[in-house]
């Protein structure tokens, strides 16, 4: 694939993660690199794993508000008197004698 210095500068840019998606869809939209091969290929490989990371990002955001909540949940039963049992971490460190 052949490219001028134009494209390849927009190739690039549609690479910038702080604003995908929105380099990467002017890019493909733009009257002087729409046409072009090279763009195309790095801004919808852009836009492709872009929408990977999101998703990624979002499900391991989500998983860790969750533990935030069960921590806050483990606090208030410590809270209550009562002992936690953690599946595998629990009996992990029990085995090793850190705690009775």
């Amino acid at each position: 694939m052949q490219s001028d210095s134009n494209e390849r500068l927009w190739a690039a840019l549609s690479w910038i993660p702080v604003l995908l998606p929105i380099l990467a869809i002017v890019a493909l939209v733009m009257e002087s690199t729409k046409s072009s091969q090279f763009v195309r290929h790095h801004a919808i490989q852009a836009l492709a794993t872009g929408l990977v990371v999101w998703v990624i990002t979002t499900i391991t955001v989500g998983v860790g508000g969750l533990l935030f909540l069960i921590f806050f949940y483990w606090a208030y039963k410590a809270y209550q008197g009562q002992t936690v049992e953690i599946p595998l971490i629990t009996n992990f460190v029990r085995g090793r004698g850190w705690i009775a």
